[in-house]
């Protein structure tokens, strides 16, 4: 298990002085009613409370959006789904101490599971290193996804374009892959019928794919 920690500081980008912390927000009540040790279910609600501050925080400083909007934004980046996504991409479920039961049960991926196991672990970044460590771990995700958000959704775009045509088929190829695990650069090509018709970069795949989804557009004429 020392190795899946080590795994996931290194995903994560910070390494721990006070390891213990991180243990904790590992630590699922089944394991922890097995072993007699702390589970993390009190860092999830600090967690949750300092993912609500650094999410609102990072809303208020870059839009201009009116109260309502700057809650739905929010609301979007600290949901079940949206947590689930970022402990997936962190690798948290294979760190995870589960109790025997948890185990059988797969729980290393319910989403539920995993999107509690992120506010744990971001609250015991938070109590170790203080909320700029914290906010450099959200912000990696929360600002990212927005970013998304800004360029459109183009591979819906592109896809609605190729359906026209029942024969061709579209398919996303990872070709590049660079950089440290907390702060990966992905290239996608864009290939129709094999042939390559757009490329896009980005600091994630999903970002990446859009990118050569909106090159593919911009070549067609139907995005500038």
């Amino acid at each position: 298990m020392e190795g899946k920690l080590d795994a996931l500081q290194a995903n994560l980008g910070y390494r721990f002085k006070d390891e213990t912390l991180l243990k904790t927000a590992l630590t699922h009540s089944s394991y922890a009613n097995e072993k007699g040790v702390t589970c993390n279910e009190r860092l999830e609600f600090l967690g949750d409370a300092v993912l609500g501050f650094i999410s609102a925080n990072y809303f208020f400083n870059n839009f201009s959006y009116p109260e309502g909007e700057l809650t739905k934004h929010r609301a979007a980046r600290v949901c079940e789904n949206a947590l689930c996504v970022f402990a997936q991409e962190l690798d948290i479920g294979s760190a995870l101490f589960l109790g025997k039961g948890e185990e059988r049960m797969d729980g290393r991926h319910k989403p539920s599971m995993l999107a509690d196991a992120f506010e744990a672990v971001l609250a015991a970044v938070y109590l170790d290193g203080g909320i700029e460590e914290a906010s450099k771990i959200a912000l990696r995700f929360v600002a990212r996804h927005d970013e998304l958000d800004k360029t459109g959704d183009y591979k819906t775009a592109l896809q609605e374009v190729v359906q026209r045509n029942p024969e061709e088929h579209v398919e996303y190829v990872l070709v590049d892959e660079s950089g440290p695990a907390h702060d990966k650069h992905f290239a996608v090509e864009v290939r129709l019928n094999s042939n390559v018709i757009g490329r896009g970069e980005g600091k994630s795949k999903k970002l990446a794919e859009q990118m050569a989804a909106k090159e593919a557009l911009s070549l067609m004429g139907i995005v500038k």
